[in-house]
This record gives structure tokens, sequence and C-alpha cells, in this order.
């Protein structure tokens, strides 16, 4: 997998306000509380933006595509103005997405669309592995838990631009596992029984 300077660049940027954004809230509580809850954002955000993103483009290459991220500008107005107006209780992010030369078959499509909320979820289930630790790590774990878990569920949205529309116009079975999967799991951590 090959990067440009640009690539690099945008993803970066969309990473750390990303990061901010999701620590926002806890600027109004102590300095100290922001800075430590900026780091696991940037972790568990990190992992599941970063790998999501990267998880499209992989794919994409696989088949032969050029596929770049591009940074949304005002995606990321978007996710910083929800981040000051809400106080940080309810975020609204599109930092940019991974753009694909062509399509020459839906399968193709899908399965590049797929690979992205499928990456959120084996991050989901590494990061509940390590939500059982005690601490910082256990603190990482359990934010990088949910915080895949709402990245997989949101993007299995069947409505475009959203991959849940690419992969249920290609395979609605395929779509199907993975939403039963995400929704359920985030339900269960919902309701606490997870």
């Amino acid at each position: 997998m090959t990067f440009s300077k640009a690539e690099i660049r945008d993803l970066s940027i969309a990473w750390l306000v990303l990061g901010f954004c999701f620590s926002f809230r806890h600027l109004f509580t102590s300095l100290e509380g922001f800075a430590i809850f900026l780091v696991i954002a940037l972790i568990g955000i990190g992992a599941g933006f970063i790998f999501h993103e990267l998880s499209h483009k992989l794919v994409a290459q696989r088949f032969g595509y050029l596929a770049e991220f591009r940074l949304w500008k005002v995606g990321l107005i978007i996710a910083v103005a929800s981040a000051i107006i809400s106080l940080g209780q309810l975020l609204f992010f599109a930092p940019g997405a991974v753009y694909v030369s062509s399509y020459s078959r839906s399968q193709e499509e899908g399965l590049i669309a797929a690979a992205g909320p499928f990456a959120n979820i084996i991050l989901a289930a590494l990061f509940y592995v390590l939500s059982f630790s005690s601490g910082f790590l256990g603190q990482v774990g359990e934010w990088g838990f949910i915080i895949n878990l709402w990245l997989a569920a949101f993007n299995l949205l069947p409505i475009p631009p959203l991959d849940g529309r690419k992969i249920f116009s290609w395979n609605n079975r395929a779509w199907t596992a993975l939403a039963a999967v995400s929704w359920g799991l985030l339900a269960l951590r919902i309701f606490g029984i997870i």
C-alpha cells in the first residue's frame, strides 16, 4: 500500500481533529482529564478511523483500483461545530473518505465498502478484550470498543453515501450479517449486558 504526502497529511489532520472533538467535553472538567481523554480518544479514534479508511483503500488496491483518502474540510468544520455547540455531547463527523478511481463491478464496490465496517467490528472485539485491563489500558479498551461499534453501526446505515448503502445494493445478506453483529453488540452494550 502506498501513500502520498497529501494523503498522510489529510489522514493526520482528520485523526487529530476527531480526537479533539471526542475529548472536547472533558475540557470543562479539568485540563488533566482533557489530556488523558485526548490520548484515549486518539488511540480509539485513531485505530477506528484509520483502519476503517485504510481497509477500504487496501481492498480497492487489491482489485487494481487507484484509491486515496481525501480530507473533506466541510466535514471537519461540522465535526468541530457539533462538538462546540453541544459541548461535546453530540458529534457528527465526516472528515473525508477514500476515493476510488472507478468500479467495474458492483461486487467489488460492495466488498470495498464492507471492508471499513468489518475492520471496525474486528477492532471492537480487540478493544473489548483490552477493556478488562485495569487503569488506563482498561479505559482505552472501553472507549475503543464503544467508538468502533458506533463507527461500524453508523457506516452500515443503508443510506447514501454511507458504506451500508453500497453493501446492501451489492448483497443484502452480507449487509444483514454485518448490521446484525454491529447493531446487536451495540444494543447489548447500551443495555449494559456486555
